[in-house]
């Protein structure tokens, strides 16, 4: 009777433990070729804004000290990272208040906070896309508290309020998010999505704020401390899936490989070594997992050499683009973190805009305190299937189907 009785719970506890598990569904987005060479253009100054907070131009190897979340004082630096959106190609919807107001935003490893254009905002970017409206919201709390970003030649300016937030059918109560009321120049306005959905740790959030995944965990509306990304396919139909609370197994195969976080602010690990072929290069690095970057980005001299070697040349804009026919016959590309190898084919690191074929690789020099540091976007997780553990400060990745 124990017996059965026991067995009984532990399958009451699964059923449970699979309903606890949230789904929400991403959609990507559909640019046109111009948009796409645009958006490869913009990424090196949005990567530096995110991760230096400052623009690339503005960065030189003496302007170094706003990394690894403290300025010149020892003090968080760090700030929302708000880029022109055509950067990120996957998204989400959300709702903010209630009764609800949906809107779409980035699910993003690379940052820790929730950003949404509000009603307070006149700048043409928040009029071409939803603004939230907190007089419409019986559960809004005002708190009012200012932040500013600079971004290019201008800055974005807001407010953090606290509503109630919906993510994949689950309600975090009382979450502190951002309002921008004041959006710089067009970047903004041609966007595909509203806001930012950051999941980065929060060591990186801007005024100390407390990120909505670990809202989840706190307020006990997951059952593990984990979220996953399916990211489909360039091509695909679909946009994919991210998981909150544990793994989709639908969309990945084999078992997963973890991999200790290094930092805690990204969702950065070891990277010991890259191959080219039959290439191998030894490093002493981080990578940064960054659902919110399209490319993989690294020191500029390491990018030349790589672009070089698979043929990819510098057009007018500064992007490094490559003959689409060449693209079946490039060399094998490899990650090795802690020393397991992660394969990347031509088809997988060269993204086809339209018929122009651009290299995935994209060079940046990164302030010295910052160490050799590369951040890994959707070039690579698009060929697996990534797991975030905040329990026990890890990453795990398998081959995506």
């Amino acid at each position: 009777m124990k017996t059965t009785l026991l067995v009984a719970g532990l399958l009451s506890l699964a059923v449970a433990s699979q309903a606890e598990l949230t789904r929400i569904q991403l959609k990507k987005t559909d640019l046109t070729a111009a948009e796409k060479m645009q958006a490869y253009s913009e990424t090196g100054s949005y990567m530096a804004q995110k991760y230096f907070g400052s623009p690339a131009r503005k960065m030189k190897a003496d302007q170094s000290t706003q990394v690894l979340g403290l300025d010149a004082e020892g003090k968080p630096s760090y700030g929302v990272p708000l880029s022109n959106y055509m950067n990120a190609q996957y998204y989400g919807d959300i709702s903010i208040g209630s009764p609800p107001q949906t809107f779409s935003v980035v699910f993003d490893t690379g940052s820790s906070n929730l950003w949404v254009p509000s009603t307070h905002c006149n700048s043409i970017a928040c009029f071409l896309h939803r603004r939230f409206d907190s007089n419409k919201s019986t559960t809004f709390k005002a708190n009012g508290t200012d932040f500013g970003i600079q971004y290019g030649s201008g800055s974005l300016e807001g407010i953090i309020s606290n509503d109630n937030v919906e993510v994949g059918g689950v309600v975090i109560k009382h979450q502190d998010f951002g309002e921008s009321v004041k959006e710089p120049g067009l970047a903004f306005a041609f966007g595909k999505f509203d806001g930012i959905f950051g999941l980065g740790y929060d060591t990186i959030s801007v005024l100390g704020v407390v990120p909505p995944f670990y809202s989840l965990v706190n307020q006990k509306l997951i059952d593990e401390p984990v979220f996953g990304f399916y990211l489909a396919d360039a091509e695909g139909s679909t946009g994919g899936q991210m998981t909150l609370g544990g793994v989709d197994a639908n969309h990945f195969e084999g078992d997963l490989e973890w991999h200790s976080v290094r930092r805690k602010g990204y969702w950065e690990i070891e990277l010991q070594k890259i191959r080219l072929g039959d290439e191998t290069v030894e490093l002493e690095a981080g990578a940064a997992i960054d659902t919110g970057s399209s490319l993989i980005v690294l020191e500029t001299a390491l990018a030349e050499m790589i672009n070089k070697q698979i043929g990819a040349v510098k057009n007018y804009a500064g992007q490094y683009t490559i003959d689409c026919a060449a693209v079946p016959s490039l060399p094998e590309f490899a990650f090795y973190f802690d020393n397991k190898e992660y394969k990347l084919q031509g088809s997988d690191y060269v993204l086809n805009a339209g018929g122009s074929c651009v290299s995935g690789f994209m060079g940046m020099d990164f302030p010295e305190q910052m160490g050799n540091l590369w951040i890994v976007g959707d070039v690579f997780l698009r060929k697996y299937y990534s797991v975030y553990d905040l329990g026990k400060d890890r990453v795990g990745f398998a081959p995506a189907k």
